[in-house]
């Protein structure tokens, strides 16, 4: 049941994402595969072994939508999912911001960092690496 009401919410306003870093910063490409394992905490450096750190927005629709397309999994298993690997001390979660613009302007500041935005909200700071539909 969670699932379907899950899909049906994303059906009436989908949100394209757009993953992120800063332009000119050390990150210029990234697969739909690494940012699942970095997003998913099973992985904290690129397969070229630059580490990253990771930019979170606040719960909503954007990030709901991040989860469900790169790891299959609706917010209350992102949540589950990131409460065992804090407890179990496997993994932290990526550092939330508390506002998009936040996240913007972290991201811009941070050359090592991932983060992901609602299409369109990126500015001339940052470089998109990666487009979910």
């Amino acid at each position: 049941m969670l699932a379907g009401m899950g899909g049906s919410a994303f059906a009436a306003e989908p949100v394209e994402i757009q993953l992120v870093s800063a332009r000119g910063g050390q990150i210029t490409t990234l697969s739909a595969d690494e940012a699942a394992q970095l997003f998913l905490g099973r992985r904290t450096t690129l397969g070229n072994g630059t580490p990253v750190k990771l930019i979170d927005l606040p719960a909503g629709s954007a990030r709901d939508r991040l989860y469900l397309l790169l790891t299959g999994k609706n917010p209350i298993q992102t949540r589950a999912y990131w409460s065992r690997q804090v407890f179990t001390g496997r993994a932290l979660p990526p550092r939330e911001a508390a506002s998009l613009q936040q996240a913007r302007d972290w991201l811009a500041e941070t050359p090592d960092a991932i983060g992901y935005l609602p299409a369109g909200i990126a500015d001339n700071r940052l470089q998109v690496l990666l487009h979910l539909p």
